[in-house]
């Protein structure tokens, strides 16, 4: 007889919002590990026992992150940063600043995020790149350059900045921009849905299935990343894995995936930045396959087999060493 697997608690807020990158998460981890460990997934601790936590945002789990490091002070804890975590709670909020302080390993999804947690806590940081299966390119059309933007619409995700970016090139009509996204703050999405009875160019698609979502990156000719806080964007790395070519905002979440070299760049809220690179795309014919290239160099980066392998050493680490 096999003995019992260690089970993992894994701790997700957003449990069973599948438009949550959170929720992708804890259910592709899920899956990764539940060869070796028995895996329950749940949105707040119920008191019930497991060999270790894994928690999913310092300051939303932070009440099970408490309990846990109180009843089961022996029991390892780990704990997940989002973007909101690694820039803005942890400085703002005291309750994630002590998830820091109890968690025995800090996870981050991108190579620069460890900088950008205290001092006092990197040597617990363990960088993890999530990852997705490689899916190949679809025909794109010639007669337009189709930008394809894909995130709710709330202030973190700055879509203001890609409808400036659609106003200002509405005289190009070889240039379109769609809009994938649910209106999580309604103004923005009023503001959405007046662009779009505004501009031939501009079409918000609302909330879509996961599988059509992809269909779309893939046929896209460049994913707009446009965002002031991310923490290791899950439509990034599908971009990067679908052979689409990525324009990002300058922020540490996005460097951190792409790389510091990567010419697909514009400054966070630069709209006109942003219709420079689009401009590029669409005129200049070396551009495009310039930024696949770069892409393609960080594709292995997202392969389900680093995540997978990452993720098993963390947890057998912990689970062979005393609290």
């Amino acid at each position: 007889m096999n003995p019992r697997k260690p089970s993992v608690c894994l701790i997700t807020p957003a449990l069973a919002q599948v438009d949550s990158g959170n929720w992708q998460t804890a259910q592709r981890w899920a899956r990764m590990l539940a060869a070796d460990f028995e895996v329950r997934l749940a949105r707040q601790w119920d008191g019930r026992d497991a060999s270790v936590m894994l928690a999913l945002h310092a300051r939303r789990s932070a009440d099970s992150i408490a309990a846990w490091a109180a009843q089961r002070p022996r029991r390892p804890l780990v704990v997940v940063l989002t973007g909101t975590d690694l820039y803005r709670d942890i400085h703002t909020d005291p309750r994630a600043r002590r998830s820091l302080a109890l968690a025995d390993r800090l996870v981050v999804l991108h190579d620069r995020a460890p900088s950008d947690v205290p001092a006092a806590y990197r040597d617990k940081c363990v960088v993890c790149f999530q990852s997705c299966g490689a899916r190949r390119p679809l025909d794109k059309t010639t007669r337009h350059l189709r930008a394809l933007m894909v995130g709710n619409l709330r202030v973190e995700k700055s879509p203001a900045t890609y409808f400036e970016a659609a106003r200002r090139l509405a005289g190009r009509a070889d240039i379109v921009f769609d809009h994938v996204g649910s209106p999580l703050d309604p103004a923005l999405g009023h503001q959405a849905r007046a662009l779009a009875a505004a501009l031939p160019g501009y079409r918000w698609l609302g909330a879509l299935p996961h599988r059509v979502t992809l269909a779309r990156i893939q046929r896209a000719h460049v994913l707009v990343h446009p965002s002031a806080i991310e923490g290791g964007a899950h439509v990034v790395m599908e971009a990067v894995r679908s052979g689409t070519p990525v324009l990002a905002s300058r922020i540490a979440g996005n460097v951190g995936m792409l790389g510091r070299g990567y010419r697909g760049y514009f400054d966070c809220g630069d709209a006109q930045g942003l219709v420079r690179l689009l401009l590029r795309c669409r005129d200049d014919p070396a551009m495009l396959p310039a930024l696949r290239a770069q892409c393609d160099e960080r594709a292995p980066l997202f392969d389900p087999a680093r995540e997978r392998a990452t993720l098993r050493r963390l947890l057998a680490g912990l689970l062979e060493t005393p609290r």
